[in-house]
């Protein structure tokens, strides 16, 4: 009789451990994603025959956001700018940090020969073909116009193949969740928007080095192509793009929450 009362107690400290451990556990939300618009001010990144990066970027990352806070109220959208305002690449991240953010995600415009054309999307992570670094060395030089950059970025040189490599070590723990975001938003483009990806890469991005969550950088086009500037400057074009953006985050939101 002791035995089975032992064992009924014993069983009934075991559902109610349980119990408690479903109610207090804490299921994962994406609660706050912080939309980066490439350069600004008196960096206006690569230029084309009539547009430059920066005001291209502000007006696809502010489409996103919008589409974001409209269809899905529940998520937090914050902007690294939302005008033509100079902020440094250490500051982008930090705005990421400060606010807690589950997903940061930076948004640009490649620049290259006349002919080349497509969507990347970038994780931090080690380049793996000359291509790949120069990419990161135009998007970090930015720091050269930044007031006391070395102390900033701990003697980071943007034109030394060996700094790249050194700051694309860390975001290590994020890997993962960024490139699952990168691909489904390098899908998007690809299968919906009709666009040609050239594919999900990896490098020794600063401006995603010291933010603590899953980050991508996305190089909408090249405004150095007349055919692609011409679509990158269009209304449609840009809604195009901001809505295979919309549609990856969606996805990605839902994969993860699922997962609880």
């Amino acid at each position: 009789m002791r035995n089975i009362v032992t064992v009924s107690v014993l069983s009934f400290i075991f559902l109610l451990c349980s119990s408690n451990k479903l109610e207090f556990r804490k299921e994962y939300k994406l609660r706050t994603v912080v939309i980066d618009a490439g350069h600004g001010g008196k960096d206006v990144g690569c230029n084309g025959k009539f547009s430059h990066e920066a005001d291209v970027a502000l007006r696809i990352a502010k489409e996103v956001g919008s589409l974001i806070e409209k269809n899905v109220p529940d998520v937090k959208v914050v902007y690294t700018r939302k005008d033509d305002t100079f902020v440094e690449l250490i500051d982008r991240a930090g705005i990421a940090n400060k606010n807690n953010a589950d997903l940061f995600l930076s948004i640009h415009l490649n620049s290259g020969p006349s002919a080349a054309y497509g969507t990347e999307t970038y994780t931090m992570g080690l380049h793996t073909s000359e291509g790949n670094l120069n990419v990161a060395k135009r998007e970090n030089a930015v720091i050269l116009q930044e007031d006391n950059y070395e102390a900033n970025y701990n003697g980071f040189d943007p034109n030394s193949p060996q700094s790249h490599i050194l700051f694309a070590l860390h975001q290590s723990a994020y890997i993962d969740n960024s490139l699952r975001f990168a691909e489904k938003i390098e899908r998007e483009f690809k299968t919906r928007a009709g666009r040609k990806s050239r594919g999900v890469k990896q490098a020794g991005f600063l401006v995603l080095w010291k933010s603590y969550m899953p980050s991508v950088l996305i190089e909408c086009g090249f405004l150095t192509n007349p055919t692609e500037e011409k679509f990158l400057n269009d209304k449609t074009g840009q809604s195009y793009i901001a809505s295979g953006i919309y549609r990856a985050f969606k996805e990605y939101k839902q994969e993860l929450e699922a997962m609880n």
